[in-house]
């Protein structure tokens, strides 16, 4: 059989590029995605998805933008100088490589013809190297791929390794285009989607027409159910008149717990294996003898009451976790949901059932079931509310007891009450240098929120993390850089930080339309990524609260 050429992948990309059109977007992908194979599907699903690994997978290509551009430079035999002026032209890397590519100085003495299926498995590979020569490794990988590449699949090679296509492409299109190609309805493929959690085997089901087999497993994570935000007690009453469930807010990172024989695994909000970061946790899920999918949330804890979140940070992004560290900050497992016992999914059951299953199971010191309490007037919120705070949590989430849970969903069946204004997650988007003690770091960050596919600036922050945190920070920005002015960069957007502030202004300062007064940082927000930020729906809703408009 003929191989599946990266370069025919990458004609496809132009093409859908090329148009502004989403039907003919449409057109053109699920054309070719009917000639493709079961492996390659899964490889193109997820390439044009933005990813190169299935969700849930513990593998991570990482490359560096500094490493990109020396191999960039370093193939092309350019300079500095023209790098910049062509960068500043395409404002896109991959764009770069490509006009940089076009007369290369190195060259293979055999040239192979790239295959998708082989770019994968080079991509496997650099995922697969660890220790301390790790960076030369990755990197001798890529610069032969750069060699072997002619312009244009040099151009996708690097796209796809930054998670940058650019080429008007979502995964909603990718599911249209999926439906198309194989007479499935749209819904169908959105429905299998929601518990596969993965293009590639939710494409994979519908080339094998079993999309109908789509169904929720254990170490396959999903997307999370999300609450929506009420900015009072008497609001969530005068919304519901019924009895809820009210739950403490834990000031902690969302989790799912897997179990299915004797394999185990915790995923983050990202969808990210995280397992080895808490094993506490571990050794009391093996005690379960149970297979399950549990919903839940990581917190500090310490003698019975909960440390501050920025004391879980020191848990995250460490490569070693040691008994120092366990003995300095434990944590606790706070579950709230489950979504899967011993083969049964339990996704349509009503909320009051799942947890009287979640109640029957006994779990260890580590895993708590979260506090419960049914509730029906302001006055019995308000109550909670404050106890919720004294106690050292963050506030309340109201819970409709009659709901399903719905993967991926923000809606008013879960809510939450935070009383006071609430907190924004944003990405950076520029960092500039700071002054004084900060002057050669990247202290002053501008953020943005999500509207629709595009960012929007809602302002800028330069208060609130620590001297060692700014550092660290520094080095990360300088890793996403896209463009370099002097004492700014422009930089890809990774990093999530969740900010406070005391008021949301109209302002024609941002492309959002909006400035936050007086943000600072609260936190880095490690355990989300750019598709977890607030819209600029959520800001425009907090403003019209805050000028008594929003009606529930």
């Amino acid at each position: 059989m003929q191989p599946f050429l990266f370069r025919e992948f990458s004609y496809l990309c132009e093409r859908i590029k090329a148009t502004s059109k989403k039907l003919e977007k449409v057109d053109i992908l699920s054309s070719y995605l009917k000639n493709l194979d079961k492996n390659t599907i899964q490889i193109v699903s997820r390439f044009l998805s933005g990813m190169i690994f299935p969700k849930g997978s513990d593998k991570e290509v990482y490359i560096g933008y500094s490493t990109l551009i020396d191999l960039i430079l370093e193939i092309s035999s350019r300079n500095k100088r023209e790098f910049e002026k062509f960068y500043l032209k395409y404002g896109d890397l991959g764009s770069t490589a490509e006009e940089l590519f076009s007369h290369k100085s190195l060259l293979p003495v055999v040239r192979r013809e790239l295959t998708l299926i082989g770019v994968y498995q080079e991509f496997d590979k650099m995922a697969s190297i660890k220790g301390k020569k790790a960076v030369e490794g990755r990197k001798s990988i890529l610069r032969g791929l750069l060699l072997d590449a002619s312009p244009i699949e040099a151009k996708y090679l690097i796209k796809i390794l930054i998670g940058e296509l650019r080429i008007g492409l979502t995964e909603g299109l990718v599911e249209e285009s999926i439906a198309k190609a194989f007479n499935y309805k749209l819904k169908e493929i959105k429905k299998a989607q929601l518990v596969t959690g993965d293009i590639g085997i939710t494409a994979l089901l519908a080339f094998e027409k079993r999309i109908h087999e789509a169904k929720l497993k254990p170490l396959q994570p999903l997307s999370y159910m999300l609450a929506d935000s009420m900015p009072s007690a008497n609001d969530i009453e005068q919304y519901y008149k019924k009895e809820l469930y009210a739950e403490f807010k834990y000031d902690g990172i969302r989790v799912q717990a897997h179990k299915f024989d004797d394999k185990l695994a915790i995923y983050s909000r990202k969808l990210e294996d995280i397992t080895n970061d808490f094993p506490e946790i571990l050794e009391e899920l093996k005690k379960i003898n149970h297979d399950f999918i549990l919903d839940g949330e990581i917190v500090p804890f310490k003698d019975d009451a909960p440390l501050p979140f920025n004391e879980l940070q020191r848990r995250l992004r460490r490569k070693e976790i040691d008994h120092k560290i366990l003995n300095e900050v434990p944590v606790a497992l706070f579950i709230y949901d489950i979504l899967y016992l011993d083969g049964k999914v339990l996704l349509d059951e009503p909320l009051f059932e799942r947890r009287k299953i979640l109640e029957s199971l006994a779990f260890g010191n580590s895993i708590k079931i979260s506090f419960m309490k049914k509730v029906k007037s302001a006055n019995e919120i308000e109550e909670l509310f404050d106890l919720s705070k004294k106690i050292g949590y963050e506030g309340l989430v109201l819970k409709d007891p009659s709901s399903p849970y719905t993967p991926g969903k923000r809606g008013k069946k879960w809510v939450k009450l935070k009383k006071e204004l609430d907190t924004l997650d944003v990405v950076i988007v520029a960092a500039e240098y700071g002054h004084g003690k900060r002057a050669g770091l990247y202290s002053d960050y501008t953020f943005a929120v999500r509207d629709d596919n595009n960012l929007r600036v809602i302002g800028k922050a330069y208060s609130g993390l620590t001297d060692d945190e700014i550092i660290d920070m520094t080095n990360r920005l300088k890793n996403l850089a896209l463009e370099d002015h002097g004492s700014m960069l422009i930089v890809k957007p990774k990093i999530v930080l969740e900010v406070a502030f005391d008021s949301i202004q109209k302002s024609d300062r941002h492309d959002s339309g909006y400035a936050l007064r007086f943000p600072r940082i609260k936190r880095i927000r490690y355990d989300k990524g750019p598709m977890d930020i607030d819209s600029l729906d959520k800001v425009r809703k907090i403003y019209q609260t805050q000028h008594g408009k929003e009606k529930y």
